[in-house]
């Protein structure tokens, strides 16, 4: 019997920059495909078609005032901001540590600076829209969407690369 890898601390990096100790919380990327029903003459169900990846947002919180995040607000390039969110995922049967790495590319669609009150926390909560996304874990690339390439690559399989070679790309 086994247990999982869980979240032991993380960091959250703006192009580069640090955001230790300033970014209490976060909530990584969901991946969803887009899928639509079809049946036609014959079929005796429904089949799922898959269309491809749905929007990709990754949503986090600032303890407070981060200019330089404020700054990239109506970035005119879809993918403007880069982050990398570098979790430390640690076994607690053996204490193996796995590094996990989340880069996104993209632009914030919304940034909540939340309520303001003396003497009590203000949180900064930040919806970034992102045209890229890359999980590596230990340094292994697992996902890697590239929407503006057209590139999806899944356990190191390109999975687009025929539709791309078919319209000549």
């Amino acid at each position: 019997m086994g247990l999982p890898r869980k979240l032991k601390d993380f960091n959250l990096f703006n192009d580069g920059a640090s955001y230790m100790g300033m970014v209490p919380e976060l909530t990584l990327p969901k991946l969803t495909r887009k899928m639509e029903e079809y049946r036609a003459a014959g079929m005796t169900g429904p089949v799922k078609v898959d269309f491809g990846s749905e929007a990709i947002n990754l949503e986090w919180t600032a303890g407070g005032l981060l200019e330089d995040a404020l700054k990239q607000y109506g970035a005119t390039s879809h993918n403007a901001v880069q982050l990398r969110f570098a979790g430390a995922y640690q076994n607690d049967d053996d204490g193996i540590t796995s590094a996990v790495e989340v880069v996104v590319r993209g632009r914030h669609q919304e940034i909540d600076m939340g309520s303001a009150k003396q003497a009590t926390d203000t949180n900064h909560k930040y919806n970034t829209t992102c045209s890229y996304y890359k999980l590596s874990v230990d340094g292994v690339v697992l996902i890697e969407l590239d929407f503006m390439g057209g590139i999806e690559k899944v356990g190191g399989v390109d999975r687009n690369a025929d539709i791309r070679k078919a319209i000549g790309l």
